[in-house]
């Protein structure tokens, strides 16, 4: 295949938003699909994207939009999938275009409600794509500091290692160092999990716990991660990587953080459902706490962060009684 392969963004919001901006400083063409043909006609009218990262303006003879999934697949060889993992099931059952000899990278930082997969092992699982075509788009990284050029970092992920570094290759910029790994499961579930603590991170700022507490649950979490991580997919990897604790930190402790900031609504005295009506943008550590708790049903391994935000969130429970019994648990 050709070093720069003709690719496309499947996803509306903030992060599909970012992508695109990266790809867009080093190909002459981005294919960009989204449902809402009001936001499409918006960018072919104002050049940004009206609901999210609207500074930043695009090139239009560099996009190919399209409201349409199946063209969208159709004119591309390389698939980003940036879609809330919420709705990529209901996404998918659009396409009447085959996936077959795509190669298929996630940006999608969740694990899908349906089947309770991590979105890489999803395609393999009910779309037969092998796993040498799928790869994982992950960070440290928040579109809205794309948006603004600064610096920040991506982990491409992938077992086929050419693959990971054409993709590398076509999101660097001045502004965006890539790295390659081929821990394509450990890493998809680390970006699911550090939302999950993210949500705990916010919960317990809400409540009014400082920065000391919060520096022993992020302490607390990465090696909790680790285990999880371990018992899901064994292989040697470095958990202090970016693509790990630094993913987990910047999820943790950002102002951006959407997760962070649904837990801090959670800890003030919100309920789940007026939090999310609050919020304009999907926090997927929501979604995932349920799965990851269910994961590990067996409770083999010892996960207090993820029951404690679960039990928050799914049975109810006090989250200041939840916390105070959590802080018992951690060192």
């Amino acid at each position: 295949m050709e070093k720069k392969p003709k690719l496309a963004v499947l996803g509306g919001g903030s992060w599909a938003t970012a992508i695109v901006k990266m790809l867009t400083e080093n190909l002459n063409e981005v294919g960009w699909y989204m449902r809402s043909a009001y936001a499409l006609e918006h960018i072919k009218r104002q050049q940004h994207n009206p609901n999210y990262l609207s500074s930043v303006e695009f090139k239009l003879d560099q996009l190919k939009l399209t409201n349409d999934i199946n063209e969208a697949v159709n004119n591309a060889d390389y698939l980003i999938f940036a879609i809330p993992s919420a709705f990529l099931n209901s996404e998918l059952q659009k396409l009447t275009a085959s996936l077959k000899d795509k190669v298929i990278f996630s940006a999608i930082k969740g694990i899908v409600p349906e089947t309770g997969l991590i979105v890489g092992e999803h395609f393999h699982d009910k779309y037969d794509i092998p796993f040498d075509n799928i790869g994982i788009i992950t960070g440290p990284c928040h579109a809205e500091e794309v948006a603004l050029e600064r610096l920040s970092y991506l982990t491409i992920a992938s077992n086929d290692e050419e693959k990971a570094k054409i993709m590398a290759n076509c999101l660097s910029s001045d502004y965006i160092k890539c790295k390659t790994s081929d821990d394509i499961i450990g890493t998809e579930y680390a970006a699911v999990l550090k939302n999950i603590y993210s949500v705990a991170a916010g919960i317990a700022h809400g409540l009014g716990y400082g920065d000391n507490f919060q520096s022993v649950l992020m302490s607390n979490a990465i090696r909790e991660m680790k285990r999880f991580i371990k018992k899901v997919h064994k292989m040697k990897r470095n958990i202090n990587d970016s693509a790990y604790l630094g993913d987990l930190l910047v999820t943790g402790y950002s102002t951006f953080s959407r997760n962070r900031m649904f837990g801090n609504m959670i800890g003030k005295g919100y309920t789940v459902k007026s939090a999310q009506m609050e919020m304009s943008m999907i926090a997927e550590g929501y979604y995932a706490a349920k799965t990851a708790y269910e994961l590990d049903a067996t409770r083999t391994t010892r996960t207090p962060i993820i029951d404690a935000v679960h039990d928050v969130l799914y049975e109810n429970k006090d989250p200041k009684k939840v916390f105070k019994k959590l802080t018992d648990k951690l060192d």
